[in-house]
């Protein structure tokens, strides 16, 4: 039987150990600080109380809705140009605590989650009565060729394993859209400006166009009014907002 000697283990130098303990310790140091600073800048959840005269706002709104809504059903507002218009472009342009469910509802439907989102929307007599319902809190005319090739081209997304991707490649929309013939961005924007037989197809395929406005707008109510205006029926004016906003 052959006698085995006992494993040697490598020996490391002095200078490198007092090396390797230095830059632990650095890197702890360095770990604790940005720990320090996540917490600075991302403070626990704050809670948020509301004063009573929030409550009542919001039931007043909520009243005023759900009457503005029966006076709905029973006089159709006639609205100029939308006879000759095929296709509407929709912007949320405020909040909406404390609002109807049929708002909310409605506001779904039109993919107008977020303040300042926009959508391309379909003139039919029911996506035009939902226009109507959220009429005071969007505003939407008849979009031009060009305000659409600006939307589809700066703003245009798709969704991604549930994440917001760029519209940047013509091959993403080949293999989503190709089996109904539209395989670039411009077969995107001639079918949303014609609304031609997949228009739904390329409208689900868009996400919500998500526009910007200048900060001060969003605190300051004067600000927020001269930058984007009342809600509404714009017409075409629509696309001097869409420029604004873009």
């Amino acid at each position: 039987m052959e006698s085995t000697e006992p494993r040697k283990l490598p020996r490391v130098p002095e200078n490198l150990l007092k090396k390797r303990k230095k830059y632990l310790g650095l890197k702890a140091a360095e770990a604790k600080r940005a720990l320090e600073e996540k917490r600075k800048t991302q403070p626990g959840k704050q809670i948020k109380f509301k004063r009573l005269e929030t409550f009542v706002r919001n039931s007043h709104r909520k009243l005023r809705d759900d009457a503005r809504l029966k006076r709905m059903k029973i006089y159709q507002k006639k609205i100029p140009g939308v006879a000759t218009q095929s296709l509407a472009f929709v912007v949320r342009i405020t909040k909406v605590d404390g609002v109807s469910n049929a708002v909310l509802d409605a506001l779904k439907t039109l993919r107008l989650g977020k303040i300042f989102a926009g959508a391309f929307v379909k003139l039919t007599p029911s996506s035009l009565n939902l226009i109507r319902v959220v009429e005071p809190y969007v505003a939407w005319g008849f979009p031009n060729l060009k305000s659409i090739r600006e939307l589809v081209l700066k703003r245009g997304h798709f969704r991604r394993d549930g994440r917001r991707v760029a519209l940047t490649d013509n091959n993403v929309i080949e293999e989503q859209l190709g089996k109904f013939g539209i395989i670039c961005l411009e077969d995107v924007i001639h079918e949303l400006y014609t609304t031609g037989e997949h228009f739904p197809e390329v409208n689900r395929f868009l996400c919500p166009f998500r526009l910007s406005v200048s900060r001060h707008a969003a605190v300051n109510r004067k600000g927020y009014l001269s930058e984007v205006g009342d809600p509404g029926h714009r017409g075409s004016g629509i696309n001097q907002l869409i420029r604004q906003l873009n």
